[in-house]
């Protein structure tokens, strides 16, 4: 049995090289570096109260944990950037698009639509498949769209689009 068929993983050109990167950074700096960590806290002698080791260990599954799962999500990831849209005009809302919204009380606000690896509320980068992405999705400069937020219902007017 295979299962049910997976949803597609997109992820902007931007968010792959930033995982690559993070993954760059684990395997030859991190990693060998809490490597020879443990071998000298290993060759101070009894290993079960020795915190050094213990910990070296830990952070050690750690890592190799992440590198396993960035190794994965990078293997099945789609990489989607502006090109990638087969012809389809800028003046839409799609998967890596940054979109200036206005909402009821005249405050303007920007947002870059991106894959579940690269959500960052701080710098207000959404997923395509949150309640406000998917309500941007497909929209064009002036339309006003309405999403559901926990305090409400919202209402965002949209005022420029554009891709990086």
């Amino acid at each position: 049995m295979n299962g049910p068929p997976r949803e597609p993983h997109y992820i902007t050109r931007v968010g792959a090289l930033r995982m690559q990167d993070e993954l760059v950074e684990l395997r030859t700096k991190q990693r060998p570096k809490i490597v020879r960590d443990v071998a000298d806290a290993a060759a101070q002698g009894d290993r079960s109260e020795n915190a050094e080791y213990i910990y070296g260990k830990k952070k050690l599954r750690e890592i190799d944990r992440r590198i396993h799962y960035l190794t994965k999500r990078l293997e099945t990831a789609t990489v989607v950037g502006p090109a990638d849209r087969d012809g389809t005009a800028n003046d839409r809302v799609f998967f890596g698009a940054t979109v200036a919204v206005e909402d009821e009380d005249g405050k303007e606000i920007t947002y870059r639509i991106v894959g579940a690896d690269e959500i960052d509320l701080a710098q207000k980068h959404i997923s395509y498949r949150s309640p406000l992405g998917l309500a941007l999705l497909k929209r064009k400069v002036g339309d006003t769209v309405v999403f559901r937020r926990p305090s409400g219902e919202a209402e965002l007017t949209i005022l420029s689009i554009r891709y990086e």
